[in-house]
């Protein structure tokens, strides 16, 4: 809105330059998406108690300690960070660029399925809230139309086509085969986020770790002299999405002081899927699908563990974690929750690192 308000305005009064650069408005939605997660986080976190009777339910079949010290917190969390994402990107961003439409549509999109999900958890009383079926199906529904929208507006050589990272000329022709691989990439994304949301602070760390190295090759990608120095694959319009990831930044660093162990809220399915959905939605259309999966390296593991628990419980009737997802298997090890966070924390930031290597090594 700023942008459009004021850069027309430049040639009058010179100081509104400053709203035609791509670093100077994602500093802009940084703050603005922190400050109103401050602002909103007391408030709402006052009405989800109010209205949430006792709190999220805590599974029966999770970490016996999970009953007790978590009891009675409020969920729906994400909240927070969906408003506070919304108004900063709509406020800093430019609003004629068709991908802030789209990864705006697919976060908001699953962000309202995880907020029926938690309704129904919390109204209801039960842990399991909205049917997997349902779930998915409105997920892959989303995704598949978010693609075809994306598909839509990349250019020519690149719509339809996966890029392979440390390849620098190298395109696989996916075809209408793309479409399918999008919404895989964008629904597993938000899941995979969602099974790490099991302790406080444990996925929004991650997922703002995440967010800051898609932000950076956004950047890269939509800059046609950076993208040709790094050799990376020109994505017109694309850098618009840095001010998206700097406004779900600065929403995550507002919740994360209310998350903080011991939390005070959860961000529950309604900030999980939602923050999942944008990561995937983000390397799709930066054509950086296989690129995530190294970044997020940690969501893949947790979701890897809870596959192979499953499989293998099924096969042979024997479980190879002690509880799954992953970093439940460490708290039935003994494991403090704040060493686990702490240390997963660390596990994301080095594979954050190892991600953004793939930017030089072609």
């Amino acid at each position: 809105m700023l942008f459009h308000l004021l850069v027309p305005l430049a040639d009058q009064v010179s100081a509104f330059n400053v709203f035609q650069y791509l670093t100077f408005r994602t500093g802009g939605a940084i703050i603005t998406a922190l400050i109103l997660s401050f602002v909103i986080g007391p408030i709402l976190i006052r009405l989800l108690k109010d209205r949430q009777n006792g709190g999220q339910p805590i599974r029966d079949d999770g970490p016996e300690g999970h009953i007790i010290a978590k009891k009675g917190t409020p969920t729906m969390g994400g909240f927070m960070i969906l408003l506070a994402l919304c108004v900063a990107t709509l406020l800093w961003a430019d609003l004629t660029n068709g991908y802030i439409w789209a990864a705006l549509g697919v976060t908001i999109g699953y962000g309202t399925i995880g907020f029926l999900d938690d309704y129904l958890k919390v109204i209801q009383r039960n842990p399991k809230g909205l049917s997997a079926t349902v779930k998915i199906f409105l997920q892959t529904a989303i995704a598949v139309a978010a693609t075809l929208w994306i598909m839509r507006l990349a250019p020519v050589p690149l719509s339809g086509n996966l890029a392979v990272p440390f390849l620098k000329t190298v395109l696989l022709d996916l075809g209408w085969f793309f479409l399918a691989f999008s919404a895989l990439v964008i629904v597993g994304a938000s899941n995979s986020v969602n099974l790490t949301d099991g302790l406080d602070g444990l996925a929004i760390v991650p997922v703002m770790i995440a967010t800051g190295v898609f932000a950076l090759i956004a950047y890269l990608v939509g800059h046609s002299g950076f993208s040709d120095y790094l050799q990376l694959h020109y994505v017109p319009g694309s850098g618009e999405l840095t001010v998206f990831c700097g406004a779900l930044v600065g929403g995550g660093l507002g919740f994360l002081w209310f998350n903080a162990p011991p939390a005070k809220v959860f961000m529950g399915d309604t900030g999980s899927l939602s923050l999942g959905g944008a990561l995937g939605t983000i390397s799709v259309i930066t054509k950086h699908e296989l690129v995530l999966a190294i970044v997020g390296g940690l969501f893949v593991l947790e979701t890897v563990s809870v596959i192979v628990q499953v499989i293998s419980f099924k096969l042979t009737g024997r479980r190879v974690f002690r509880m799954a997802p992953l970093h439940h298997h460490f708290e039935k090890k003994g494991w403090a929750e704040a060493t686990i966070v702490i240390r997963f924390w660390i596990i994301a930031s080095i594979l954050a690192l190892a991600g953004l290597s793939t930017l030089k090594l072609r």
